[in-house]
């Protein structure tokens, strides 16, 4: 209880409550008495503050909002001092330096000297940065020449090998084509050297040139036939050599792992007994011996079925036999070696006594089925089923069969038709890997491509006007849509590969071009609209285009 003085001489003591704080106060500095060492506390003292009444509002003070900061460095003072040499005091003066002042520059000045210093090093940078495009460049321009130069080797040598099959084809023909390609040629010297005898003679020279003309086409037309008899006859060996080799193989089915199986049945072990026994007969030139063994085994063979076609091939192989003992000559025998093979053959054909041949003869053995699908060729005079028979699209009738449209073609117009077929190869080759199901281009015969690409592509690409028919392809134009005549264009294969990986037609190709590829389409359309096959693939084209 302190004493307070009220007046000049009396005091009055006053109770102080006081409240012990719950915290620890923070220290606020202080000092120590250097004389007496007591320590001395900054203190201090704050009243309780009363609460403000609770409005049930929240409420932002505006001076805290819009409080003003304002930062201002400070820098003490540094206090130093230079001593001098002077009486009494010396200061060695080997580490000095004398300053002297330079020439005094501008602000402007200075700015210009680093604006030309980045322009040296712009120049270099540039500079650097231009020899590098160069390079990369001629770099470039070597890849790019290296490949146009393998390119165009590559495209030469192709082009000789392709000559020298054409050549090694005509010289040796064996197929179908091959005497196309000869009867081709005989027509083109034919109309060459007309047209020499008609500009350079006249009169009887010009008739006997003419006759003398005509005599050679006729030998070379009969060396044509000779060459035709052998190669048929090679054909007919290697055919048959073909189907007993298929009836002797062993059926074969995929696993779900991706293995292979294979199972040999009762009638693949037949059929490779009976392909074993044809090729130990038509072997020529083998010791007396062993063609006796072959024999003995062939009528083995054949005498398990009593018919007449075993009976004489008993009789023949009896008859080989005893005519050896007497030691004939080969070259006597190979008559009688050659009805042999050819009596096999036929019982090697019939299903009876080779069941895994049934699957795969032309002539079915059901007399029924054959009036099925046969009708009359009016040039030759046989019934022929309906695949003998060239149908094109817009065909209303038979017409000829396909032995006669050749013989015909040989002996008039001799036109080729190998690469008009080899476009149409790679074109269903080509539709088939988009896996679409289409359906059109199996609808397309021989003679309506040669329609297309003669009358309307003009036998030449659509780009650049390339006319080599063996490096043109068929293409579609739009390859959202399935393949058809009036959605395909005629292009070499470079040009080919470029057009399918465009995604829009209207920005890769002018008004103009596009203009004169519609032209074609809507000839196209023309054209195959009176083949009742296509009439309803045009109305569903038409239905499309007018939906996009």
């Amino acid at each position: 209880e302190p004493s307070i003085l009220t007046d000049s001489d009396s005091f009055q003591e006053v109770v102080v409550k006081i409240e012990r704080s719950t915290y620890n106060k923070p220290f606020l500095g202080g000092f120590r008495n250097m004389r007496t060492g007591v320590e001395f506390h900054n203190a201090g003292s704050q009243t309780k503050l009363r609460k403000r009444p609770d409005k049930g509002i929240q409420l932002f003070c505006r001076e805290t909002q819009t409080i003003l900061e304002k930062n201002k460095p400070q820098q003490t003072r540094n206090t130093t001092s230079t001593q001098m040499t002077k009486i009494g005091v010396y200061v060695s003066n080997m580490t000095d330096k004398l300053i002297s002042p330079g020439k005094y520059f501008t602000a402007e000045e200075y700015h210009k000297r680093r604006l030309e210093a980045v322009i040296v090093l712009q120049k270099y940078f540039r500079r650097w940065h231009a020899i590098n495009v160069v390079q990369n460049l001629r770099e470039q321009k070597r890849l790019r020449l290296a490949w146009e130069a393998q390119e165009e080797l590559q495209k030469k040598m192709e082009k000789e090998e392709k000559l020298r099959r054409e050549y090694e084809r005509k010289l040796n023909p064996k197929t179908k084509e091959d005497f196309e390609l000869l009867y081709h040629d005989l027509e083109l010297w034919m109309q060459e050297e007309t047209e020499r005898i008609n500009r350079t003679l006249t009169g009887a020279e010009r008739k006997a040139a003419l006759c003398e003309l005509l005599e050679k086409e006729a030998q070379l037309i009969a060396c044509f036939g000779r060459h035709k008899l052998n190669a048929n006859e090679e054909n007919q060996q290697k055919a048959m050599l073909h189907l007993l080799d298929k009836c002797a193989q062993p059926k074969r089915w995929k696993a779900y792992d991706g293995k292979i199986t294979e199972m040999d049945t009762q009638d693949t072990l037949r059929g490779k007994e009976l392909l074993e026994i044809y090729r130990s007969i038509s072997i020529k030139d083998i010791p007396v011996d062993e063609r006796m063994a072959v024999l003995l085994t062939l009528r083995c063979t054949v005498k398990e079925h009593e018919c007449k076609l075993t009976q004489e091939i008993v009789e023949l192989i009896d008859r080989e036999v005893d005519l050896m003992s007497r030691e004939v000559k080969e070259c006597n025998l190979e008559g009688l070696r050659k009805r042999i093979c050819t009596l096999f053959l036929q019982y090697i054909k019939i299903p009876k006594f080779n069941p895994g041949v049934a699957g795969l003869l032309k002539v079915p053995q059901d007399p029924l089925k054959l009036y099925k699908n046969v009708y009359l060729c009016h040039s030759c005079e046989n019934y022929l089923p309906s695949t003998e028979f060239p149908i094109p699209a817009n065909s209303r009738t038979i017409g000829r069969c396909r032995l006669c449209c050749n013989l015909d073609n040989e002996a008039r117009r001799r036109d080729t038709f190998f690469k008009y077929r080899l476009i149409l190869e790679n074109l269903r080759k080509s539709e088939a890997d988009y896996q679409d199901d289409a359906k059109i281009v199996s609808l397309v015969q021989l003679p309506d491509l040669q329609y297309m690409i003669e009358n309307i592509w003009n036998c030449q690409s659509a780009l650049s006007a390339w006319s080599e028919l063996y490096d043109l392809v068929m293409v579609r134009w739009d390859k959202q849509h399935e393949w058809s005549p009036w959605n395909t264009i005629l292009l070499t294969k470079e040009e080919a590969d470029a057009h399918l990986k465009l995604c829009n037609l209207q920005k890769a190709y002018e008004a103009a071009f596009i203009y004169r590829i519609k032209q074609k389409h809507i000839w196209a359309k023309n054209y195959f609209a009176r083949m009742p096959a296509m009439s309803s693939f045009l109305h569903r084209s038409d239905n499309q285009a007018h939906t996009s």
